[in-house]
C-alpha cells in the first residue's frame, strides 16, 4: 500500500504520513447533493486518534495517474473502528467513485497534516466561512464548540444542509459562487465587521478554495486585527 502515488505520495511518506485501507460498509444519499459513506477504518482511528475537523487524504486512479482529495471524517467511532465521509456530488473522480461505491469496496487513505487546537479562551462568537467541500468540517467544528453562537457564510445553496449547519441556532448566510470566489470575498468584507462588533473573543475559521481562503485570512488578520491564534484558515481545493 502507498506505492504508485507519484511525487505526492513520496512527499507524504517523508513527512510521516500513515497509510490505511478502508472498506465501505454502507452508503446513503443524505440530500440530493450529498452522499454519505460509512467505512471501516483499517486501524486508522486507533493509530491516529480523533479530533474535530479531522481529515484524511483518499487516493483514486484517474486515467492511470494517482489522484488524492481530502475529506473530513463524519461521526468517527474509535471503539467500532468506523467513520463516515460525505461527498458533495459534482463532476470529478472522487464524486464518481462515491456515487458508485458499494459495501465491500475499498479505498486507500493517508493521515498527514491534520490537526486541531481548541481555541482558548472559548469563543464568544464563531465565524465560519466555507462551501460544500468544507461542510463536514464546519459541522464538526459547530458540534465541538457546542453552545457557542455561530455565523456561517456558506458559498453555495444551503437548502437541506445536513448536520448542525442546517439547524438553528446558527445563522447561515448563503452566498452564490461568482467570479471565482470574488463575490464571497466582497460579501464577507461588507458584513463581517458588524458581525464581530462587540465580540470580545471571536474565532474565525475559513476553508474555501485556496485563493479565496488566502485573501479572506489576510483581510481578517491585517485589516480587522483578529489575532492570528484566533484565525484558522486552510484552502480545501484549488479553482481551475
Amino acid at each position: 500500500m502507498g506505492q504508485g502515488r507519484g511525487w505526492e505520495g513520496t512527499v507524504l511518506r517523508l513527512l510521516g504520513g500513515k497509510d490505511f485501507r478502508c472498506t465501505v460498509l454502507d452508503a446513503e444519499d443524505v440530500t440530493p447533493r450529498y452522499r454519505r459513506l460509512r467505512l471501516s477504518d483499517g486501524g486508522l482511528l486507533a493509530a491516529a486518534g480523533v479530533h474535530p475537523t479531522m481529515w484524511v487524504r483518499l487516493w483514486f486512479a484517474d486515467a492511470g495517474r494517482p489522484h488524492q482529495r481530502a475529506y473530513t471524517l463524519v461521526d468517527p467511532d474509535p471503539a467500532a473502528g468506523t467513520f463516515g465521509l460525505e461527498f458533495a456530488l459534482h463532476e470529478g473522480r472522487a464524486s464518481d467513485w462515491a456515487r458508485a461505491a458499494r459495501p465491500g469496496d475499498t479505498v486507500e487513505a493517508t493521515v498527514q497534516g491534520t490537526g486541531f487546537r481548541h481555541p482558548d479562551p472559548t469563543p464568544s462568537h464563531l465565524v465560519a466561512i466555507g462551501d460544500p467541500a468544507s461542510l463536514p468540517a464546519v459541522n464538526s467544528l459547530l458540534a465541538a464548540l457546542g453552545p457557542v453562537p455561530a455565523t456561517v457564510w456558506f458559498e453555495g445553496d444551503p437548502a437541506g444542509l445536513p448536520g448542525p449547519a442546517g439547524r438553528a441556532p446558527h445563522e447561515i448566510r448563503p452566498v452564490p459562487r461568482r467570479d471565482g470566489g470574488a463575490h464571497l470575498v466582497e460579501r464577507v468584507r461588507a458584513e463581517l465587521p458588524a458581525a464581530l462588533a462587540g465580540t470580545p473573543d471571536p474565532y474565525v475559521w475559513i476553508a474555501c478554495d485556496t485563493a479565496t481562503t488566502r485573501t479572506l485570512a489576510g483581510y481578517v488578520r491585517r485589516e480587522l486585527g483578529v489575532p492570528k491564534q484566533r484565525v484558522h484558515a486552510l484552502g480545501y481545493w484549488r479553482a481551475d
